[in-house]
């Protein structure tokens, strides 16, 4: 049974980083955290339950982290031009 679950685990993860080809960064982030989250719960608890508990606060992550990361780009591309018109 566990080496089943392994298996799925394994099989999912490789599916999903086959479709992240096409995904923005910010879909990225969400699929990734998510993906993260979801695992590291269903691995420590051994329920699905948890498992998608952790998959929501994974993807909640991921937005957000991504979400700064746009932020910080674009405040630097404001400087940026700040500083050419100078």
């Amino acid at each position: 049974m566990r080496s089943t679950r392994s298996f799925i685990a394994v099989l999912g993860a490789a599916v999903m980083l086959t479709g992240c080809a096409g995904m923005t960064d910010q879909e990225q982030r969400l699929a990734t955290g998510a993906a993260i989250g979801g695992a590291a719960v269903g691995v420590a608890t051994g329920s699905w339950g948890w498992a998608a508990v952790g998959a929501a606060a994974g993807a909640g992550t991921g937005y957000l982290i991504e979400a700064q990361r746009q932020r910080e780009r674009s405040a630097f591309e404001r400087g940026v031009e700040e500083g050419r018109s100078q």
